[in-house]
């Protein structure tokens, strides 16, 4: 039971390592001398980055406001899943911390989704990246572990 414990606790950290890179990092799209992420907007001129904040417009906003939403519940997920581990009668399973996770798998996959609508394609060939790619690998790790989390029960 303790391995099981412990395997869903390294599970729950790397869904959260994961959310904050993808979260902070600069590569939703990239793409020769650009890249794009929720926070900023680089262009490579004359050997330097040039950054400019992201645009105004209520998608990108919304696809910040997710996955900031997406980090806070997933962490508030490890604060609730370490309380109950300590407060939770024997045979109890873990609800609230399931709960927590499962809406931050939610979020981020909200996010991602409108990220992948309503990216620009100015026809400059650019790809989505890493950071985009991390998101979608932490939704469904993320959805993994708040059912792992209801099925999980409390032994001594």
């Amino acid at each position: 039971m303790l391995l099981i414990l412990l395997g869903v606790l390294i599970l729950h950290l790397i869904i959260l390592i994961l959310l904050i890179v993808s979260t902070a990092a600069s590569a939703w799209t990239v793409g020769g001398d650009r890249s794009l992420d929720l926070w900023y907007n680089c262009i490579l001129t004359n050997g330097g980055y040039h950054c400019k904040a992201a645009s105004n417009e209520d998608w990108i906003q919304a696809v910040q406001a997710l996955m900031i939403l997406s980090l806070l519940f997933c962490f508030f997920s490890l604060i609730a899943f370490v309380y109950q581990l300590f407060r939770l009668v024997k045979g109890g399973r873990f609800f609230l911390t399931a709960i927590f996770q499962i809406l931050a798998s939610v979020f981020v996959m909200c996010g991602a989704i409108i990220y992948t609508v309503m990216s620009p394609d100015d026809g400059t060939g650019a790809q989505f990246g890493y950071a985009y790619v991390l998101a979608w690998v932490a939704f469904p790790l993320c959805l993994i572990s708040g059912l792992i989390y209801i099925v999980l029960r409390k032994k001594e």
